[in-house]
């Protein structure tokens, strides 16, 4: 939901965990880990600590697929969630920036493939993050965000 209509998102979306998960106005139903989801999830719980539960998979086709700056801040992901997010396939950027536009930092972080960034502590209260688009950019990425839910929607 973008400004109160509905508009398709410009990548595609798949998901697995054992609550159901509600964000942009859709809620995602639970949907059992795929061998291959869960053993990416035990990997990343382990190199973290992190006690995820849920997975949502973005497949950006190519640079024209993005998503825009938000914040992961859905109430069931408590105040404070810890978010990992693992880099397949072609490199995109992530741009992370203070939600007070006054505030001019900025960071850009080309995520290439194989790569996990964490975000955690009061990052989602603070900052928000998006993959804008890069027509230049050539290639797939699929990224797998990692997230605890607390409770269903």
């Amino acid at each position: 939901m973008i400004f109160g209509r509905a508009v398709l998102q410009p990548r595609l979306i798949a998901w697995a965990g054992d609550l159901g998960y509600r964000y942009s106005g859709q809620t995602l139903e639970p949907r059992p880990f795929t061998p291959a989801a869960r053993a990416l999830l035990d990997r990343v719980r382990a190199h973290t600590g992190g006690a995820f539960n849920h997975v949502l998979v973005n497949r950006y086709r190519d640079g024209l697929d993005s998503m825009g700056l938000h914040a992961d801040a859905e109430p069931e992901l408590g105040p404070d969630p810890l978010v990992a997010i693992v880099s397949l396939g072609a490199t995109r950027r992530l741009v992370i920036r203070p939600r007070r536009k006054q505030d001019r930092e900025r960071h850009d972080l080309p995520l290439g493939h194989g790569a996990l960034l964490v975000m955690g502590g009061t990052c989602q209260r603070f900052y928000v993050h998006g993959v804008p688009r890069q027509p230049a950019a050539a290639g797939e990425r699929i990224s797998l965000t990692f997230r605890t839910l607390l409770r269903d929607p």
